[in-house]
């Protein structure tokens, strides 16, 4: 009997071909029982040149090939920041028509006038557990102790990793007898998500012994991971990320073909007005298509594109100018570790001169001024009355 009719019979999972062939013929053989399965043919699927073994062990369980996305570049932007300075070509994957056009755009406009001016402001990674006690007195009392023990608790939670520190444990919230303590930590080039969980899992380990205090979960969603929530737009997690820039009225008005006053109002009655009426923690236009295009091009977790589209956006009139700035306290970034390592990934951070150690802030500068790119390409366009012309021409081909 061979592999593939111990499949179609259910003696054998799709999780445990590996365990009888090579990972390559685990792939074919896992393909074809869903060609036959599903009735479709795999061929575009089937094309990668990935070395999937070592991606099946780090990043992909079942594996049956790729999914391919376009991928363009935008540039160059004249990034000015601490960590990045210089002229950058930009990797965008995508399926949008007029995205790459777009931020494209936006990045002419920010080169031509000087440069964007690139801050990292905030740098955590986040893990949030609950713990149950037996009454508010209680959870009153653990929070003081956790409070009190924070010495003990950083040395069991930095003993898990060279490169995580602990840098506190706030806020910690009481709900009834519930206690939610949101440790932070840096996490060096690495996004880090496992690396904070496995520290807190020891550090939970040494305040259960000493305080028998019951640990309901790892997580309590009070991190907040892969969701939007109010506390990583006020407290942050990632890399939180600031980029401004000054573009000169008269080049508003040749290059955006609007006015640095129309852009004030359509940013203020959109981005600031219009967001407020809908309940959104995103004031902004459109962080998450930027994100989500470099994201998918250097290897990200895609599921953090939720947390990148918080944010506020800012334009002002200045003296005949416009002040347009971008923040974004929430970007989850890496450079080693994760997805960073697949082969296509890693050409796309090196376009960037970003992939390996010491280089994600460079790399999170270089995120921010696309991100600037993108906003101030789409509210000239919107200012201008010229998105739907753009998409017309571009999206639809």
């Amino acid at each position: 009997m061979s592999i593939m009719d111990d499949l179609m019979e259910g003696r054998i999972k799709l999780y445990e071909i590996e365990r009888h062939v090579p990972v390559d013929e685990a792939v074919r053989i896992r393909r074809e029982f869903i060609e036959r399965t599903c009735g479709v043919k795999l061929e575009h699927v089937s094309n990668y040149s990935i070395d999937m073994e070592r991606a099946s062990r780090r990043n992909i369980e079942n594996p049956i090939g790729v999914v391919q996305i376009p991928l363009g570049v935008a540039g160059p932007l004249r990034v000015r920041g601490e960590h990045a300075d210089g002229e950058y070509y930009v990797p965008l994957a995508t399926s949008e028509g007029a995205l790459v056009a777009s931020v494209n755009r936006g990045c002419s406009v920010i080169t031509r006038a000087g440069g964007a001016t690139v801050r990292v402001t905030g740098d955590s990674m986040t893990r949030a557990p609950v713990i149950r006690t037996g009454s508010v007195v209680e959870a009153l009392q653990l929070r003081e102790w956790i409070y009190e023990n924070m010495d003990a608790l950083r040395e069991e939670a930095e003993s898990t990793t060279r490169h995580g520190k602990l840098v506190k444990i706030d806020p910690i919230i009481v709900a009834g007898s519930y206690v939610y303590p949101r440790f932070v930590y840096t996490t060096g080039d690495s996004m880090g998500m496992n690396m904070v969980t496995i520290a807190t899992e020891r550090a939970l380990e040494f305040l259960t012994r000493e305080t028998g205090a019951h640990v309901i979960a790892l997580s309590g969603n009070l991190c907040t991971d892969k969701k939007p929530a109010a506390v990583n737009l006020i407290e942050g997690r990632g890399k939180s990320i600031t980029a401004e820039i000054t573009v000169p009225g008269e080049m508003v008005e040749s290059v955006l073909k609007t006015t640095p006053e129309a852009v004030v109002e359509v940013n203020t009655a959109k981005n600031l007005i219009g967001s407020a009426a809908a309940g959104s923690m995103g004031f902004n236009a459109h962080y998450a298509n930027i994100i989500g295009a470099i994201f998918l091009a250097t290897g990200q977790d895609e599921a953090h594109i939720v947390e990148g589209s918080l944010g506020v956006t800012i334009a002002e009139e200045r003296k005949g100018d416009l002040y347009f700035a971008v923040n974004l306290p929430d970007v989850p970034l890496a450079t080693i570790g994760g997805g960073t390592g697949l082969e296509t990934a890693s050409e796309c951070l090196d376009i960037m001169g970003a992939r390996g150690g010491g280089r994600v802030h460079a790399f999170a500068e270089i995120v921010g001024g696309a991100v600037l790119a993108g906003e101030l390409s789409l509210m000239g366009a919107l200012a201008a009355g010229h998105l739907a012309r753009a998409h017309s021409e571009l999206g639809r081909g």
